[in-house]
């Protein structure tokens, strides 16, 4: 399984930008998805993540309100939608997949999924 990301790029604060997340090489469908982010000196974090039909989501706090995650199966991509951005946004972002049922505390740990994105870098300016 493969996992291409793209969409990065550098937004003034209060800009937006979509993020795309391709899956090769498996059932796009049996996969829950999720996006993470690392910043320059810190560890990975969660972001977002979705349910292999799109029904369940979950957000961290610091984006609930700005980024959507959303899928298309018939695509075998996900999306992260990213409104309102702000410096501290700034990070690679990294798109994952796991195959199987999506669960909330599982589902924020990078460890819980096998397959992951090479990264797209998103420079927020002040």
């Amino acid at each position: 399984v493969q996992l291409q990301a793209s969409g990065g790029g550098l937004v003034q604060a209060g800009g937006s930008l979509r993020l795309s997340c391709v899956v090769s090489g498996g059932t796009f469908s049996s996969y829950m998805m999720g996006w993470f982010r690392q910043a320059p000196g810190k560890e990975r974090e969660f972001v977002t993540a979705m349910s292999r039909n799109g029904g369940i989501t979950y957000y961290a706090d610091s984006v609930k309100g700005r980024f959507t995650i959303s899928r298309d199966n018939a695509k075998n991509t996900a999306y992260l939608q990213m409104n309102s951005l702000k410096p501290e946004d700034t990070a690679v972002y990294y798109c994952a997949a796991q195959r199987g049922s999506l669960y909330y505390t599982p589902a924020l740990q990078p460890t819980t999924y096998d397959y992951w994105g090479q990264g797209t870098l998103v420079t927020v300016s002040s």
